[in-house]
């Protein structure tokens, strides 16, 4: 058995996993749709909750469980919800922890999609959302209203790898009787424990380093048993965005390795940085573990890793930009992003393009702005395979 004095390592290869009566050493996956009763008295207590047990695989499954049980250990929270997706995750929050008339803010610098849910969605349930700049205290404080409930960050951000105090905004989301809630894709646990600085909840998207290969869509949501054990998982029993037991499988497995992964991506990351940044064609570089960047200090203090997403600005606009794409070989041209594989996209036109122009500069969306997720590649030939069209 274990418990909270074991190592993260362990934890990520063992937390979860209850052998079943064949003795299997491998975590089993449980593709069953429902679960039988002893008799009509143990199915009523089950459906009525004073019996603890599996009913129904859209909300209890023994493969799901074991990964969300193990997801909690690593981010030292009391429970987690599994969902279909990342955005699944965000969704379910909303609806469980808010209701019309109230607020919440966000920081700018937020996927492009969790934006559109903000502003299109949300206000037709009588949400609203004002937006903050991330990295600036000041920025949070003038947007909470009386009726503002939760607080919503990404950190490090996407694309451009702004760092957020999370400690701040925690202290800050207190005193004003509200959440806050961090989505920890880009540095997993591994590299990043907010609940440990203050956070209340988690946001998962189990698609990108938690799988590890790019294999699945999944979401997860993690915190205290009231929050997401009652009411997060509340609206997931009841409206349905699960995620599927094979994906929550595939997920459990990725756990295992994060620890080395996420090591080996902090440091191709680094490494990719550094070359681009002696570039004569390269503007900018984005990436926390530069010492150049505004919040290496915050960074190297509330991570353990700088991570593997490097964005970098191009001379020569989107033109430019999609030229340096479109000459790799290697790369793969694709949003997606946590894979062993290294991907290669241009936000303006794909992650952030269904924002509008305004709003893209706001946040430093420029044109020839490119996004890489570093792989585990050899970096000798990452680089060579960006070298072609840096050279053009």
């Amino acid at each position: 058995m274990l418990n909270e004095s074991n190592h993260f390592d362990t934890h990520a290869i063992r937390t979860g996993h209850r052998r079943t009566a064949e003795h299997e050493h491998g975590e089993p996956i449980f593709t069953t749709s429902s679960f039988v009763f002893d008799n009509a008295a143990q199915a009523a207590a089950r459906f009525a909750g004073d019996e603890p047990g599996n009913i129904y695989a859209r909300f209890t499954n023994p493969t799901t469980q074991a990964f969300e049980q193990r997801l909690a250990a690593l981010e030292g929270g009391e429970s987690c919800v599994a969902t279909a997706s990342g955005m699944s995750a965000i969704m379910a929050i909303c609806v469980g922890l808010l209701k019309a008339g109230d607020h919440l803010v966000s920081s700018r610098s937020v996927f492009g999609t969790t934006t559109v849910l903000f502003e299109k969605y949300l206000p037709r349930f009588g949400i609203e959302t004002s937006f903050a700049q991330m990295t600036d205290i000041e920025s949070w404080k003038a947007a909470i209203r009386a009726n503002t409930k939760l607080l919503f960050l990404e950190t490090p951000s996407n694309p451009l790898t702004e760092i957020a105090d999370i400690q701040a905004l925690a202290n800050l989301a207190h005193e004003n009787d509200c959440l806050l809630v961090v989505d920890n894709c880009f540095c997993t646990p591994a590299l990043q424990r907010p609940l440990s600085l203050g956070a209340d909840l988690i946001v998962h998207s189990a698609t990108k380093y938690l799988d590890g290969q790019g294999r699945i869509v999944g979401g997860a949501v993690v915190g205290n048993q009231q929050l997401v054990g009652e009411e997060v998982f509340g609206v997931i029993r009841t409206t349905g965005p699960t995620m599927s037991p094979f994906n929550a499988w595939v997920a459990l497995k990725g756990l295992e390795t994060l620890s080395l992964r996420m090591k080996a991506h902090s440091e191709q990351g680094l490494k990719l940085a550094r070359f681009l940044s002696t570039q004569k064609c390269v503007e900018k570089v984005y990436y926390a573990g530069l010492e150049s960047h505004p919040q290496y200090e915050l960074a190297s203090t509330q991570q353990s890793g700088f991570g593997g997403i490097v964005s970098f600005v191009v001379k020569g606009g989107r033109e430019a930009a999609w030229r340096v794409i479109d000459e790799t070989r290697m790369l793969s041209i694709t949003a997606n992003l946590g894979d062993v594989k290294t991907t290669i996209t241009h936000p303006a036109t794909t992650t952030h393009g269904r924002l509008s122009e305004e709003y893209r500069k706001l946040t430093g969306i420029e044109d020839g702005l490119i996004r890489v997720a570093v792989g585990l590649e050899a970096i000798d030939d990452i680089i060579l395979d960006l070298s072609r069209g840096l050279e053009k």
